[in-house]
């Protein structure tokens, strides 16, 4: 593979990955998409959310394992055990 060097004032000091347009597409189906909320429906997560965290700082929330155990046994023996 070639390499390039990009000078600074082109890339403002920062540094600067370049790779095929194959590898940056397979990349891309790989990430998760990012939302924004706004509105009623920002707010409405932003309880949830709070709500969890109070929930497992208070001890009411259960390791990952154990709920797929008794909920889901075939990811379980898959992933967990």
């Amino acid at each position: 593979m070639a390499t390039i060097t990009i000078p600074q004032h082109i890339t403002g000091s920062k540094e600067l990955v370049v790779i095929p347009m194959e590898e940056y597409k397979k990349m891309k189906e790989h990430m998760l998409p990012s939302l924004q909320l706004k509105g009623k429906a920002a707010k409405r997560l932003d309880k949830r959310v709070a709500e969890c965290i109070r929930e497992f700082r208070a001890g009411k929330t259960e390791p990952l394992g154990s709920f797929l155990k008794r909920e889901y046994r075939g990811l379980y023996k898959q992933y967990g055990g």
